[in-house]
């Protein structure tokens, strides 16, 4: 046993001593001090006020339903246009590839150099997690600079915010659009009938055909009175004086006043350019214009509608907490990563240990 212990054992070497080694030159000396700056956001709407408390309220964020707005945040904070937004001037890149930074943390140590492959760095220096009961977003950047850090984070929280306004924005002016043309479309089709009704009484000569209707039943019944008047007048006159000379005239005013009625008949209820065919078309197109303008007092409503549900569901990010300045750097966790080396070294050795005794007793 004392053999396989000895220092020189070449397993020993591999598995414990060298990896040690190296781990205590990496983490002691080397390894370069990391920094954490943490935010905490959510993304919240006017319509949202506390009920049972700010938790409560917190559970009730979001556009809509659930936590759609820090769905599209998160997803916005791990792409790369967050990442292509954010270093317009060059500090987020500048951040992890200055000279002074040990060659093995700095981006690019390996040669590459483009945006994909930074953006592949920088998947591991940004963490964007939803609390387990509430939906408060925590951002947390980790740099080797404590003010860079804090400065990567707040331009992060800035362009989410941005982006929640933005979104926001977008689906007030789409809802409030919509139903600006409804209401453009209904004052068009009211417009239409309007013309429409006005053509048809230019062109046929009737304001009203129900009241002109009426005046021509009140006509006819005076010229039936007049007939009727003047019928008994005749039977008289041929009864008692068949001699008279205003027989004659009698009779041609009875047959005057016959035709004038037939005429009058024929006026209301004739043929298609009859009074009665005229109502049943002003009635139409008075139906349709009445129908048009109802129309468009229902689109006018259901936009002052749309307007107060768009401020309602005017989204927003509130800041809960600000980007904070580290003053200690919390990671490389250095002599638990020691120790944690020289664990997994003992593991290791251990374990190729047993697999070389029984790869020795199986040939003996």
């Amino acid at each position: 046993m004392m053999d396989r212990l000895k220092i020189f054992n070449p397993l020993v070497v591999a598995t414990l001593i060298v990896p040690t080694i190296i781990a205590i030159l990496y983490f002691g000396i080397f390894a370069e001090d990391i920094y954490i700056s943490e935010s905490r956001i959510v993304v919240r709407k006017p319509d949202q006020a506390p009920s049972f408390g700010f938790e409560f309220a917190l559970d009730q964020t979001g556009f809509g339903s659930g936590n759609e707005g820090n769905d599209a945040v998160i997803a916005y904070l791990q792409s790369r246009q967050a990442i292509v937004q954010g270093n317009t001037d060059g500090l987020i890149k500048a951040a992890y590839t200055r000279d002074d930074t040990f060659w093995f943390d700095r981006f690019g140590w390996l040669g590459g150099k483009s945006d994909e492959q930074f953006y592949r760095y920088f998947e591991n220096k940004l963490e964007v997690t939803e609390g387990a009961t509430t939906q408060v977003l925590t951002i947390t950047v980790s740099a080797f600079d404590p003010v860079e850090a804090q400065e990567i984070n707040a331009r992060l929280v800035k362009q989410a915010e941005e982006l929640v306004n933005s979104l926001s924005g977008r689906a007030q002016s789409d809802l409030i659009a919509i139903a600006e043309g409804e209401v453009e479309e209904a004052a068009d089709e009211a417009r239409q009938a309007a013309v429409e009704l006005a053509r048809f009484r230019d062109t046929s000569g009737i304001v009203d055909p129900a009241q002109q209707s009426e005046v021509g039943l009140q006509m006819i019944s005076k010229l039936q009175d007049e007939l009727i008047a003047a019928q008994t007048r005749l039977r008289q006159l041929k009864t008692y004086t068949p001699e008279a000379s205003q027989i004659p005239f009698l009779e041609t005013q009875v047959s005057q006043l016959r035709a004038e009625i037939e005429q009058a008949r024929g006026e209301l209820t004739g043929g298609r350019a009859s009074l009665s065919s005229a109502i049943a078309k002003f009635q139409e197109l008075e139906v349709n214009a009445k129908f048009a303008e109802a129309q468009l007092a229902a689109t006018r409503a259901s936009l002052q509608e749309a307007r107060a549900e768009a401020r309602r569901k005017q989204a927003y990010l509130e800041l809960i907490s600000a980007p904070s300045l580290p003053d200690y750097p919390m990671e490389p966790r250095r002599v638990r990563s020691i120790i944690a080396t020289v664990l997994l070294g003992l593991l290791a050795w251990g374990v190729l240990s047993m697999l070389a005794i029984g790869v020795r007793e199986h040939r003996d």
